[in-house]
């Protein structure tokens, strides 16, 4: 399984950024995708997750309004549409993939993993 994640950069404060993650290797249906991020020293956090027919989503509370998850199944690809970005937003961006419902939000519930797209919002 790979998970090709892209989209990533150096934006200013208030901008936009679209982030997109490619899976291959198995099918998917049924799957939860979601993206965490990362700054240097610190745990991997939640961001948000989406299940397999897009009606259900979930958002750390540090994104809500901001951000938008979206997926498309026919594609295998999963969107973050990152918008009024904040140098707070700074991190790499990982997709993850996970088997099974609900939606989890620990690191360790999921499945497979890419390797990341770094975003950096300067103020």
């Amino acid at each position: 399984v790979q998970l090709q994640a892209s989209g990533g950069g150096l934006v200013q404060a208030g901008g936009s950024l679209r982030l997109a993650c490619a899976a291959s290797g198995r099918t998917f249906g049924g799957s939860i995708m979601a993206w965490f991020r990362q700054v240097p020293g610190k745990e991997r956090e939640f961001v948000s997750a989406i299940n397999w027919s897009g009606t259900g989503t979930s958002y750390a509370t540090s994104v809500k309004g901001r951000f938008t998850i979206s997926r498309d199944n026919a594609k295998n690809t999963v969107y973050l549409q990152m918008n009024s970005l904040e140098p707070g937003d700074t991190g790499r961006y990982y997709c993850a993939v996970h088997f099974g419902d609900p939606i989890p939000y620990y690191e360790h519930e999921y499945d497979y993993w890419g390797q990341g797209t770094l975003v950096t919002v300067s103020s």
